[in-house]
């Protein structure tokens, strides 16, 4: 299948694997990437020198194109991206701040530059920054989410209305069906967050996977909008961020809540109570626990055969 992202990329399918904190490292890059997809190592939860070990790791598992995910809030970003040049990566999906800081540097090393946004304003924002491409991700999405809690199904195509570079979708897509409903809508590819989180290489815990898999529908909500919207499965730690919203809490009560590492806790620790347990609304069909290249295998089988029924 070849496309604007295909082409961009140089992948065989327009499907990239979300760069995920504490679930996507080298291993799951790699699997997505040999599978035919876009494999992304999730540079938000890594120190400088974990991110230059996996990067290696990957680049030894695989000769196929894969990207690093940087959330540009985070410390040491300077580091990351010096780090990402040294190693050859040439693909950077940058997300959490402003398009301009980073683009022009990293194009001029040869490097293509992908931004995720929530909104129009941020994707033209981006466009204008001079971005490759853009992730329009709705608020279905696990993980930190935009404040516009504007759903995939109408930001794909108000985006796809404004913008001229290639769109990749995001937010509430696991299957074949739900990669064609938002290429019908205007996207020119998919990314795809939760359903690699349930795979045997994602890094996430095994208790976290299995949680994701016996997640149903509303059991995700999206919380602390005051600090960064996040979306999370219900737990005892949800449940008590609650109690203290009762409470009216200031921004330094919320901050002293969740603490430091608490996402870490929650995904990479398997630690079902007390930590931060992101994931998407999707989460609701995800049932089973395989491999990455599975995962591809059925969701392009999955477009191909809805294609021929729908299209």
């Amino acid at each position: 299948m070849e496309n604007s992202i295909t082409k961009l990329f140089n992948i065989q399918y327009p499907i990239i694997q979300a760069g995920m904190v504490w679930n996507s490292g080298w291993r799951l890059a790699s699997a997505v990437s040999n599978a035919g997809g876009l494999g992304l190592i999730g540079a938000g939860s890594m120190y400088p020198d974990v991110l230059r070990e996996h990067i290696q790791k990957c680049k030894k598992a695989t000769q196929k194109p894969f990207g690093i995910n940087v959330p540009m809030l985070y410390p040491n970003v300077e580091e990351i991206m010096q780090i990402i040049v040294e190693e050859g990566v040439n693909i950077v999906f940058t997300s959490a701040g402003n398009p301009k800081t980073w683009t022009s540097f990293l194009q001029e090393k040869g490097i293509t530059v992908v931004h995720v946004v929530s909104s129009v304003a941020f994707a033209l924002k981006s466009e204008l920054a001079g971005v490759d491409a853009v992730v329009a991700e709705g608020f279905e999405a696990g993980g930190h989410n935009g404040r516009e809690e504007t759903t995939t199904f109408t930001l794909i195509p108000m985006v796809k209305e404004k913008l001229k570079i290639p769109l990749i979708a995001a937010g509430g897509i696991a299957t074949g069906r739900g990669m064609l409903a938002a290429m019908v809508l205007g996207a020119d590819g998919v990314q795809i967050g939760s359903r690699f989180v349930a795979s045997n290489e994602s890094s996430a815990h095994m208790n976290f996977k299995e949680k994701v898999v016996n997640t149903n529908d509303g059991e995700t909500l999206l919380t602390l909008k005051e600090l960064a919207p996040v979306r999370l499965i219900k737990n005892k730690f949800f449940n008590e961020l609650q109690e203290l919203y009762q409470q009216k809490p200031t921004v330094e009560q919320l901050k002293e809540k969740l603490g430091r590492s608490r996402a870490k806790k929650g995904m990479f620790e398997g630690d079902l109570d007390d930590g931060e347990l992101e994931i998407g609304q999707i989460a609701g069909l995800i049932h089973e626990i395989k491999p990455a290249a599975e995962i591809v295998k059925e969701i392009m089988a999955e477009f191909t055969e809805a294609k021929k029924s729908f299209c």
